[in-house]
């Protein structure tokens, strides 16, 4: 059986993540591989409904803590029922949003350690990280014109917490540049796209998954 593989795509909302995880998920099944598409939060039962929870603008406000383990409960289930499963039966998961989210939201937009979160995220993940994260970097001007108009919780935060997040992601391609890989997601759709896919085929070509 073929070797699993793990891709994740970040970026703040409007930075075109989850297209870019759609299409390349499209790009890879025409390619003839098998593919799981998920996401953070909500990728299992009972992350659904800890994501509607979350986001629902009606619900109580919750402390930045309460948020991260919140966060991390899901992905917890997420990664021992949905991901682990599917890269063991030699699929490709593209993850949209994962550990660096909680990096960028909880550390850098929330303000609580990062030491903290990144063992909090070890031990939630069992330590499983992607072999590849695309980063989609785009300024906060641009996102918010690309957003839709009913916001959710998060998505109503002010400028300056945005900001923080973007620096933060920033900070993580830059300590992690084997594994992040920074995009400029103010190109047109159709070049956004072909980088990320070449990437990707480059990475399975040298891992020995490459089709003819």
């Amino acid at each position: 059986m073929a070797k699993g593989h793990f891709f994740s795509f970040e970026g703040i909302d409007g930075s075109g993540k989850s297209l870019m995880q759609q299409l390349s998920g499209k790009w890879l099944k025409e390619t003839g591989y098998s593919v799981l598409l998920t996401k953070e939060p909500g990728g299992s039962d009972f992350g659904r409904q800890i994501r509607n929870w979350l986001l629902d603008k009606s619900s109580a406000a919750l402390s930045a803590k309460e948020e991260l383990l919140l966060f991390s409960a899901d992905r917890a289930r997420h990664v021992d029922l949905v991901i682990k499963p599917a890269l063991a039966a030699g699929k490709i998961v593209l993850c949209d949003r994962y550990i660096d989210s909680t990096v960028a939201y909880q550390g850098g937009g929330r303000g609580l350690d990062r030491d903290f979160i990144e063992s909090i995220n070890a031990f939630a993940t069992g330590g499983l990280v992607p072999e590849l994260t695309f980063y989609l970097d785009l300024p906060l001007e641009q996102a918010r014109k690309r957003q839709k108009a009913n916001l959710d919780k998060i998505e109503q935060q002010n400028g300056a917490f945005f900001h923080s997040i973007i620096d933060s992601y920033r900070q993580l391609a830059q300590q992690y540049p084997q594994r992040i890989i920074k995009i400029d997601a103010n190109s047109n759709i159709a070049d956004v796209a072909e980088k990320i896919c070449r990437h990707i085929e480059a990475y399975l070509a040298k891992a020995g998954n490459g089709h003819e």
